[in-house]
């Protein structure tokens, strides 16, 4: 999920049950246990604040009860409960160097061995949040695609916790204002401009839609892919899990990415003394290990 817990206090005020200490002890262990994400006391007013809303949803009067449906049927609620609580941070072409990166260094080379060889190529998006990450990476996969001149089986896989994320995500439409860091000539080539009751959106274009696969994950449970991943993207995600959290999940991406394998991470995140598996390469930008 590409999502930080928000520092905004203003729902602190927001009217509705209150939250017990019981009960908030028991949500904070949850949402460790399920999200890798560690509640600070300090936080106990946001989480009130945001679940409310969650409780008016579900027509709950109070904590205990949606306490008790997380009790017995974590799964049903456990993305909504990462969404209610969490803030997608994201935008198009997001620090650009990572695709800059990609797109100069990385993808044509790839794509040439790949075509010699009959291989697949395969990107991960890891917390993609509302698509704008997996969109960005499909139009540098596109056109280098094109410069590359014959077909190659290609694709991008992008996961996140959010069910609500994964819709806007799966719906690719944008407000045009959101298309800022996207260049003049990608956004007449990769977006189609909304009229009428659809003016001041934006919506991906079909090829991009043909490139990128969309589906629910969370990356503390089990992953159903074998990879290998060409390279994996999770950017702005770890850098809310503690320590042995993060070295379980770096080594889980060693697993699933070849000997030289990009792993890109957030502005902030940093692999420093928690793994031996990888070597920095650039700014956030990590390599596996080769033997």
């Amino acid at each position: 999920m590409n999502a930080v817990v928000s520092h905004d206090n203003a729902v602190a005020g927001v009217a509705g049950p209150a939250l017990g200490d019981g009960e908030f002890q028991f949500l904070r262990a949850f949402v460790y246990r399920h999200c890798g994400i560690a509640l600070s006391e300090q936080k106990r007013q946001l989480v009130q604040g945001r679940l409310v809303r969650r409780l008016r949803a579900l027509r709950m009067k109070g904590f205990d009860a949606y306490c008790e449906l997380l009790r017995t049927d974590p799964d049903s609620e456990l993305g909504e409960l990462a969404s209610a609580i969490s803030t997608n941070v994201t935008a198009f072409f997001r620090e650009v160097h990572h695709f800059e990166a990609l797109a100069n260094d990385m993808l044509l080379r790839w794509l040439e061995h790949k075509r010699r060889e009959g291989d697949r190529l395969r990107i991960w998006s890891a917390g993609c949040s509302t698509g704008e990450e997996p969109y960005s990476l499909a139009m540098v996969l596109a056109e280098a695609l094109e410069r590359c001149g014959r077909h190659v089986d290609a694709k991008i896989l992008a996961t996140d916790l959010s069910p609500a994320a994964l819709a806007a995500a799966q719906k690719g439409v944008y407000p045009v204002e959101r298309l800022e860091g996207v260049s003049d000539e990608r956004r007449r080539r990769w977006f189609l401009r909304g009229e009428g009751d659809y003016e001041g959106l934006a919506c991906v274009h079909p090829r991009l839609r043909e490139l990128v696969t969309i589906a629910p994950l969370n990356l503390l449970h089990e992953w159903p892919m074998q990879g290998p991943f060409d390279a994996i993207f999770c950017r702005n995600v770890v850098i809310y899990f503690d320590q042995p959290t993060k070295q379980k999940l770096f080594t889980r991406f060693a697993r699933l990415l070849p000997a030289g394998g990009p792993l890109f991470l957030g502005h902030s995140e940093s692999m420093h003394g928690l793994s031996d598996e990888f070597e920095l390469i650039g700014r956030t930008l990590y390599r596996k290990k080769t033997a």
